[in-house]
Order: structure tokens, then sequence, then C-alpha cells
């Protein structure tokens, strides 16, 4: 009876998937560079070169692991151990490297550096430690931003990340990732994060490691929390990612918050400002030369300048984000440098983040205020056209004379009409295909391709496993912050309950209150309860990364309900769609 009502249970609302959350942050798959039916855009296939798999010698005792994954690790050695920043983003792309590493030295691990949160850096923490405990810098934000992404939109981005990265592309699909050659991560590699123990909340923290002297600097770019390491005696600055070799990310598609592209400019500025003799990418290869090292950063830090500010001077003039998307160029000085290209940024992405960032999502134009239902819009549309059999005849033509994107746009409409309209899917997917292989930017290459395979039913975007260590990791205040925006309002809509968790083992409390369409969460137990839910805090994890199952953990006496279980049932179904 219990097993039954648990497996009818809508429990999706405690299901945080920690595998959406290891790969919402980033993530990329696939093991060669190759093309699809011979077809390939140049300049993006010339670019695999750049990850060509190495261990380059920076300069004495500083060594970088380039082309073993979607990131780069760096080795430095001191004097009786060594440091180890970013760690790949699976153990089974760590292990490579440290046996690479280990035949430069035997001296032990000191201690691990996360530049910032991408899992691409933090995700192979054991292959590096094995059993054996070290310390882990981080700025103390690292810590808050990966538990923020484990929650609110992690479903819908976890979607979008695995298309930008090419994650499920088939064999010879993937040319690169922009920054990287693959990100070594499926459901047979293992997730390893040791969470940071060393961290810092102001701009500098001076360490002394294995008789090295680093400064760890905090200098948000891609991400707030990301901090470079600055090793003051041999003049060599690790980039984390504030520069690699593409024109930057300052909007991702898989989606983010607003990335203040003038903090990136200004934390550009407080790299120059240490006239670095040797700058190590945490993605692309190393550059050696102070002055070459100054003059690319100053090139890269204009350019994201230049981006912002023409956008902000067209806002003013009333362009709209399409129209500013098609207007702000970089001027040639700038296009031209080759570490430039747009492999994985773009500027025409970036303008539109910077438009919402500053104004939001309306435009201007007063049509754009209350526009027509999406399905009557396409209604018309197809009525305009002379029906949809005219529509379907007008894509049919564009896609002969290889219009791909008026065929998207017109096949979009066609399947608001009809969803299952096989010509119109097939059609559409023919268009994202060719549209893909004529890329020069990786996430654009990738998200068509896994689109056209989705489109036409060949990819399903299944989610990584996860082991019992790592969820183990997450905290439970990553897990209850999403609850919210899980809450169904038609099956709360009348609903005004209160459940209370309690977790012995941590001493942890959190109230659930449903307010007829509003979960509020609060860290503590609620004073009155309608029902009450006891259980450790691991078995809470586990059942959330669907370790476990919640009917076997009942049945043992592992969770304890009080209010009924037939009631604690259809509270918790209230979290589902």
């Amino acid at each position: 009876m219990i097993r039954t009502i648990l497996k009818e249970a809508a429990i999706d609302f405690i299901l945080i998937s920690v595998s959406v959350f290891i790969l919402t942050i980033t993530g990329c798959s696939g093991e060669k560079p190759a093309t699809v039916s011979g077809v390939k855009n140049k300049e993006l296939a010339e670019h695999t070169k750049e990850f060509r798999q190495d261990i380059i010698k920076v300069t004495d005792g500083v060594y970088t692991a380039i082309g073993y994954g979607l990131a780069n690790s760096i080795l430095i050695e001191g004097n009786d151990g060594v440091i180890v920043v970013d760690v790949m983003e699976s153990v089974e792309a760590a292990i490579p490297v440290k046996k690479a590493f280990d035949k430069i030295t035997s001296k032990p691990l000191k201690a691990i550096i996360y530049t910032h949160n991408h899992a691409d850096h933090v995700f192979g923490a054991s292959g590096f430690t094995g059993n054996k405990k070290v310390d882990v810098y981080s700025h103390e934000k690292t810590l808050e931003e990966l538990d923020r992404v484990t929650t609110v939109t992690q479903e819908v981005t976890y979607k979008r990340a695995m298309r930008m990265f090419g994650t499920f592309l088939k064999n010879g699909e993937l040319e690169n990732c922009g920054i990287g050659p693959f990100l070594k991560f499926n459901d047979e590699t293992t997730m390893s994060y040791i969470r940071p123990d060393k961290t810092f909340s102001g701009d500098i923290l001076k360490v002394n490691i294995a008789g090295i002297d680093l400064e760890l600097i905090h200098a948000p770019g891609e991400t707030d929390d990301q901090i470079v390491v600055w090793i003051p005696d041999k003049k060599v600055l690790i980039a984390a990612d504030n520069f690699y070799k593409s024109f930057p990310n300052l909007y991702t598609i898989r989606g983010t918050r607003y990335r203040d592209v003038l903090a990136w400019a200004r934390s550009l500025d407080k790299m120059r400002s240490l006239n670095a003799e040797y700058l190590v990418p945490c993605h692309s290869r190393p550059i050696s030369g102070k002055d070459k090292i100054y003059d690319t950063l100053t090139v890269y830090r204009d350019a994201i300048q230049f981006v912002h500010d023409q956008t902000i001077r067209g806002i003013n003039k009333g362009l709209t984000p399409d129209e500013l998307s098609e207007t702000v160029k970089l001027p040639r000085h700038l296009a031209e440098k080759p570490y430039l290209k747009e492999y994985y940024g773009t500027v025409a992405w970036s303008v539109r983040n910077i438009y919402n960032g500053y104004l939001g999502w309306f435009g201007g134009n007063s049509t754009d205020l209350n526009p027509l239902p999406l399905k009557e819009r396409a209604e018309r549309f197809a009525k305009l056209a002379g029906g949809e059999k005219a529509l379907l005849e007008h894509a049919i033509k564009a896609g002969a004379a290889g219009d791909h994107q008026w065929v998207l746009e017109l096949t979009d409409v066609l399947l608001l009409l009809e969803p299952d309209m096989r010509e119109a899917i097939d059609l559409k997917a023919s268009s994202l295909r060719r549209l893909g292989l004529l890329q020069e930017n990786a996430n654009a290459r990738n998200y068509y391709l896994s689109h056209a395979d989705e489109a036409e039913g060949k990819l399903k975007l299944t989610q990584a496993k996860i082991d019992k260590e790592l969820a183990h990791r997450l905290p439970l205040a990553a897990i209850f912050n999403g609850l919210s925006v899980k809450l169904n309002p038609d099956k709360s809509a009348d609903t005004d309950k209160t459940a209370g968790f309690y977790f012995p083992d941590t001493k942890e409390a959190y109230t659930v209150h449903v307010r007829r369409g509003v979960a509020v969460i609060e860290p503590v137990f609620p004073q009155q309860a309608d029902i009450t839910i006891t259980l450790d805090s691991n078995t809470w994890k586990e059942i959330a990364a669907k370790l476990s199952n919640p009917a076997v953990a009942l049945a043992k006496g592992d969770v304890k309900i009080k209010g009924g279980i037939i009631n604690a049932v259809n509270f918790l179904g209230m979290f589902s769609d």
C-alpha cells in the first residue's frame, strides 16, 4: 500500500536533479572532432588545432594540460609539494592529466584552487586527490554559485546546455566546443566535487603553499565568483575564464543571469596592471612575452567595452535589440584579431544581453506590449499565405533555394498549428542541419545540429548519473531553495497547509507553507504544522538525486511522517505538473 501510494505520488518537487546542476553550469561531450557528411566551417575546423592534446611547460615549475577536456588544468610545483589549479570535468578526464603531471614530479598534492564554479573546472577533484584530504581554495561566492545553480531554472538550462555544447551529438558530428575540444562527461563518467574549505570574501587572498607565494585575485567576468591566480616570483598569471582565444561569451545561449560586461573589462584592467610575462588561460594555449600579453589583454578588454558602449549609444538613439544586433560590429582592428573570432561568444548575442541588462525585455515598439497569442498569430499568418498547404509549399521552395532561416520561421508557424506535421518537421530538421554545418560559432553549430536530431526523433536529452558521495555534498538549502518554482498553481489554488521537515543528523529544519498558489520556504521548523517529515539528511539527498526509492525508505522506517501518509502524499503531489 505504502509503495503504491508513493509510486503514484508526484514528488517531483524534491527531485532536484544534481545531474542537471552539473550540466547547466557547463557541458559538452564527444571524443574526437570530425565532420558531418564532409561539410564543415573551415575556420572552426582550423580552430580545433588550438586544443591539440599537450602538456605545456609554461616556465620553471608551471605546466598546463590542454586537450584532455573542455578546460585546462594547471600544475604549480613547489618546494615540497604541488598545487593544481582547476581539476577538469570528471574523474575520467582528470586521471590522464594526473598521470601526466606525475611524470613531471612525484611531489605530493598540497592544495587545489578552483578559479570559479563551472563544472569543467571542479568535477574531477578526486581524480587528483584520491583518498587524501587536501585544502581547496576558492572565492566564497563559488559556494553560493554552486548551490544556486542546483535550483530554479535547471530543467530548461540543462536542455539548452546540452544542445549548445553538442553533448549528445553522434560520433563525427562534433567539431569542437569553441573553448575546448570536448567535455569528457556522459553517463559513464564520474563526477567528484570537493567543497572548498579555504575561501575569502575580499578582493585578494595572499597565501604561501608548498613554498610558493600566490595571490588569488577576485576578478569577476564570465562568472561573479571568478578569481585569477598570480605567481609574482614567476610573473605567471592564470587567467581563469577572463581570457581565452575567442570573442568572450558575454552572453551564453544556455541561459544565465546577466554577465556584467563592464566588470569583466575592469577585471582585465587588473590583469593588465600585473605586467605578466606568462599568461595561462584555463581554455586554449598559453601566451608568453610581457608586451604581447599586455597588448592582447588591452585589445580584449577594448572589444568588450566597445560592444557595451556602442550598444548603449544605440539604445539612447532608440534602436531596438533587433536593430542593434544587426548594426553593432567590431571595428576592423579588433575583429581581425585571431583571439576575437566568434568561435564561442558572438557580438550579436552580447548586444541583446546588454540591452536586456539595462532595459529589460521591452524594445520600445508599442506593437510588442500586447501581442497576439502565438497560435492566433500563426492562424492569421497561414490565412494570409493562402492556407497551411500554401504555407508549406513556400517552406519547401525556401528550402530548395537554400533560404534556411526562412524555412525555420515558416515551419515554426506550421508546427504551432499542427505540432505533428511530418513534412514541416523534416523541413525544419533539414534546414537546422544545413545552418549548423555552416557556422563558425561552435555553440551555434552544436545547438542547430542537436535541435535537428531532436526534431527527427534521433536524440533524447538524458540526464547524467550521480553517485551518493556527490549527492551527500549537496547542501539541504540548495534543495529547498528551488521548491517554490515547482508548485503547481492549479493543484494548490485552494490549499493553505504547512509541512515541517526535520533532519536529526544535521539539526536542520525547514518549513514549506503552501498558501493558495505560493510556496513559502523558510529554514526553520514551523510552530504549527499539518504534516511533519523526519529523516536523515543523506537519505533525503539520495531521494532528491533519485538514488534511493522513497517507498523503501519509508518501509524501512528511515522516513517518519506525522499527519497521515495520504495527506503527505497529496501535499507533495502539488509540486508537480
